[in-house]
């Protein structure tokens, strides 16, 4: 196994390789302790991981730019600067490559924790009130989509064995709703408690999407840190609601992936998994109806949130546009009849996801979702070497 020495001198190799000559000629200098030629090797790399679609990127450059994060942070380090070293590293997770984790996940440790912002009774206050909410069901269903609740329910299940989740759900791709499954997760008591969350990841820079939803042409993305994402929690501008999306923020704050294990349902089909994604926001959040490629088992660890499900055969309407190919055009909350007319008789099954619920979605089922409180949701994406065929 490379050490770390050889995989960034192999690195600098590539990155020659792919002309990045400047940003070399600036590491070397960075490693000898040049606080300015680090930052300078930092901004090239990320004006390269932005001047084309991610795909179309040098392979080298996210490395890079994780490279120049960890000569900041060390060079920050040392002058004192907890602060900006612990953004230069959570900088370096959100848009690094994988070569270089190890050493960014070990530099955050070796900083320490630092200390927490103070939480105000208030705020602990209107936190659990936020978790709680969600539960009229009259004034729930004024804010669902038309015929939300009055058709099939999605069948829920008591922990079952994998070996009947497979024969009964997977191999069949139905869903199912399985719960009592994580109760013997700590993140069902400590992630309840907002001071807990703000002592382990309170000075945490993260990435958060603001607006109504991802496929909104208002949508803004924010570098903030964990406690200002926290203190927006009970915003009342729909319009700007902020909250973490598939992010694999689990895999960012190991702290907070202590708190969970993976489900052993993610085995079925000889799984493996491919991504460990956080849902975390306020009352309000929109997840507009797409579908994924993967299986997927959603988490429900805090908060409640409705989710309406379509069968892969149905037809969405699927936006054209390459990016968001995978979403629909339809807006279940604002159903256009003209534009979309075969819509409102097409057969669904939704349920609200209660605290505790693990929720299975086979690979291109179309899904929405709404938070009906403060929710902090998991999703755990699987692919098969097995059956069944419709995985990808």
């Amino acid at each position: 196994m490379a050490t770390g020495g050889e995989k960034r001198a192999a690195l600098l190799r590539q990155i020659m390789e792919e002309g990045g000559f400047a940003f070399v000629s600036s590491a070397e200098k960075a490693a000898a302790g040049d606080l300015r030629a680090a930052e300078a090797a930092r901004e090239m790399a990320w004006e390269q991981l932005h001047s084309a679609p991610r795909a179309e990127v040098g392979a080298a450059w996210p490395d890079a730019y994780a490279l120049a994060c960890l000569q900041v942070a060390g060079l920050r380090a040392a002058d004192g600067d907890r602060r900006a070293a612990l953004r230069a590293l959570d900088m370096g997770l959100i848009m690094g490559g994988g070569l270089l984790r190890a050493e960014l996940d070990d530099a955050i440790a070796g900083l320490g924790r630092g200390e927490a912002g103070a939480v105000a009774d208030g705020d602990v206050q209107r936190w659990e009130e936020g978790i709680a909410g969600g539960r009229d069901l009259a004034d729930v269903l004024k804010l669902l989509p038309v015929n939300s609740l009055s058709c099939k329910q999605i069948e829920r299940r008591s922990c079952i064995s994998l070996e009947a989740f497979i024969h009964d759900y997977f191999l069949c791709e139905s869903p199912v709703i399985l719960s009592g499954c994580i109760e013997h997760w700590p993140a069902r008591t400590k992630w309840k408690d907002i001071k807990y969350l703000q002592s382990i990841a309170g000075d945490r820079t993260i990435p958060v999407q603001v607006g109504k939803n991802y496929a909104c042409t208002e949508l803004k993305q924010e570098l903030i840190t964990f406690s200002q994402f926290l203190e927006r929690m009970w915003s009342s501008d729909s319009a700007n609601l902020a909250c973490v999306a598939q992010h694999q923020l689990l895999d960012q704050i190991k702290e907070l992936h202590k708190d969970i294990t993976v489900p052993e349902y993610c085995l079925a089909g000889g799984g493996k998994l491919q991504s460990l994604n956080a849902w975390f926001g306020p009352h309000g959040t929109i997840t507009p109806l797409h579908h994924d490629p993967h299986h997927n088992l959603f988490a429900q660890v805090l908060g409640r949130k409705y989710v309406r499900l379509y069968p892969v055969s149905v037809g969405l309407y699927p936006n054209t546009e390459s990016m968001l190919s995978n979403t629909s055009q339809v807006d279940l909350d604002n159903i256009d009849e003209k534009e979309h007319p075969k819509t409102a008789a097409l057969e669904f099954m939704d349920c609200i996801l209660e605290e505790g619920d693990l929720l299975y979605i086979p690979p291109k089922w179309w899904h929405y979702v709404r938070s009906l409180s403060i929710s902090f949701s998991v999703s755990f994406w699987w692919r098969t070497s097995d059956l069944p065929s419709g995985s990808s």
